[in-house]
């Protein structure tokens, strides 16, 4: 079985993540999709991260209807901080029978270079990767590169941070959350301060 695992913080978790999640399942090779909910990165500031508790419900609840994708706290049981690799030799090792590929966007690829043991990622895992609208050069280096697989996904142009932002100035967000993730970040009162 092909995983595809869509690595993120999640805050929150709204229908462009979604949207990628689903075309990726369906549109390539990959057979589910694991939703790793990323309790710090090394590359973000935690002083808006809502607790991995919440924001793994929120993720859990948006994709309770996709039999495909499937949400994972995996990340939440070791060593921080996370870096992709460590993550990828452990699951790796807890589900020895299924192949892990990963999932990132156009931006990300232009700095995978500079990812902790970024080689070993592709000496063992595929990745796909999904087009975004950013400024700069491309990654160049890696045009061409047999285990990385542009898919012609849509553009989402939507952002936690744009959401959260949203919230706080007292937005109409709904269109961009999951009817159920709406009524939990409501109920519970989130990004309103």
């Amino acid at each position: 079985m092909k995983i595809g695992l869509y690595f993120g913080t999640f805050n929150p978790i709204h229908v462009g993540h979604l949207i990628i999640a689903n075309h990726m399942v369906e549109y390539s090779d990959l057979d589910e999709i694991w939703m790793i909910v990323t309790p710090q990165s090394p590359f973000k500031k935690k002083k808006s991260l809502l607790d991995n508790i919440h924001r793994f419900a929120l993720v859990d609840i948006a994709t309770e209807k996709y039999r495909k994708i499937k949400p994972s706290d995996i990340e939440f049981k070791l060593t921080q901080p996370n870096y992709t690799v460590h993550t990828l030799a452990h699951i790796s090792d807890t589900f020895p029978d299924k192949e892990f590929s990963l999932i990132m966007g156009e931006d990300n690829l232009k700095s995978f270079h500079k990812w902790k043991n970024y080689e070993t990622i592709l000496e063992h895992h595929h990745l796909y990767v999904y087009p975004r609208i950013s400024e700069g050069k491309g990654a160049t280096q890696f045009d061409n590169h047999h285990k990385i697989h542009k898919v012609d996904a849509p553009i989402v142009q939507i952002s936690s941070t744009m959401i959260r932002n949203g919230i706080k100035d007292k937005k109409n967000i709904q269109p961009l959350l999951s009817k159920n993730v709406w009524q939990y970040i409501d109920e519970m009162n989130f990004y309103k301060k």
